[in-house]
């Protein structure tokens, strides 16, 4: 037997999100029933809702950064009862088998893909999935995430489900921490939280920016200092210093002076996905100081876990804005102009009035 679920959904790209009602699959005996308590707002969200990305399947209800409390479990579960807080991110299946998911990387899946919260493949009743723009949601056991924090906090919690994991993975794999100077492209949604989490794993940030109005607010985060990358000089004194830069924008830019600022075998990493290519870098910016430029995809459910017990332990939250679900189109538009400090999070008993 299904539930039925009350959502916001996106019927085409150029239609606002709309009031929508859909099938949940039955609770099987892996399953966890989950009702929605808040869910962020991702800048993929928008991209999947106007199809600024290739793939897009409609209805579309977006939202992978959900926190909730669990309702119901399947008799096989043994992780979580009812009443529990957990979390759900970007991934509910995948292979389970392949050598990323048996390495705690199903972000990397390659048997089936990993199967996205939202607009992948519904292996239960078919079509695609349906995210946390929704009252409820049934998810794996292994999918789900244990939550730590006080209920007070949790809207401005559920951002770490994509957010805090894009941001904590690649920071961990390249070793910041004490001893490393540690670069933050972009001080939006990801940036500001890449910042937070650096920070608290002792390294020295330095946040690049365009906006000189972003300094004061880069210091209170954590950061150490602020380079104004459109001025030539702060990029020229910055040349060869960094271990590590976290480049979070997701618009074209240049990445040679970017590049230029790293130490011998630094590494710059990309986690903003542009609607266009960057442009190419220049070769020899990595040849003669073997530099690295790599890209990270949000973490593991392992890691995921990791990050929501590091951020609970260091006091961590996303700095949010909390808005109703029927304001969804216009942060949307204020994504856009980058009018928002820092993510958006919905507060879905706002779903009832709709």
């Amino acid at each position: 037997m299904t539930t039925t679920a009350k959502a916001f959904a996106a019927h085409s790209a150029h239609e606002p999100l709309a009031p929508f009602s859909f099938q949940r699959r039955n609770l099987q005996p892996d399953d966890v029933a989950i009702d929605i308590l808040f869910c962020g707002v991702c800048h993929s969200d928008l991209h999947q809702a106007r199809s600024e990305w290739e793939g897009t399947e409609y209805p579309c209800v977006p939202g992978h950064e959900i926190v909730g409390k669990v309702t119901g479990v399947g008799s096989d579960v043994t992780k979580y009862k009812v009443g529990d807080l957990v979390g759900v991110g970007c991934m509910v299946d995948s292979c389970g088998v392949c050598p990323s998911c048996q390495e705690n990387e199903e972000q990397y899946c390659t048997g089936t893909g990993f199967v996205g919260t939202y607009n992948g493949p519904d292996k239960h009743l078919g079509g695609h999935t349906f995210g946390g723009y929704s009252d409820h949601i049934i998810v794996k056991e292994s999918f789900v995430l244990r939550i730590d924090h006080d209920e007070k906090d949790l809207a401005a919690v559920a951002p770490l489900l994509c957010a805090g994991i894009t941001t904590y993975s690649p920071l961990k794999h390249w070793g910041a921490g004490p001893g490393k100077k540690v670069g933050v492209v972009g001080l939006g949604g990801l940036g500001h939280m890449g910042v937070k989490i650096a920070a608290a794993l002792g390294a020295e940030v330095t946040v690049f920016t365009t906006s000189p109005g972003k300094r004061d607010d880069a210091i209170k985060l954590g950061a150490k200092d602020v380079i104004i990358s459109k001025e030539a000089d702060q990029m020229e004194a910055a040349a060869g210093s960094f271990d590590f830069i976290l480049d979070t924008v997701a618009a074209p830019h240049d990445l040679d002076a970017l590049l230029t600022c790293l130490k011998r075998d630094g590494t710059l990493c990309l986690i903003g996905v542009p609607e266009t290519p960057h442009p190419s870098p220049n070769v020899g910016n990595l040849i003669f100081a073997r530099r690295a430029l790599a890209g990270s995809l949000i973490g593991g459910i392992a890691e995921t876990q990791e990050m929501l017990d590091f951020c609970h332990q260091h006091g961590l939250t996303a700095d949010i804005e909390l808005i109703p679900i029927q304001k969804i189109d216009e942060a949307y538009d204020r994504m856009v102009k980058s009018d928002v400090k820092y993510r958006f999070s919905i507060d879905m008993t706002s779903l009832k009035a709709a």
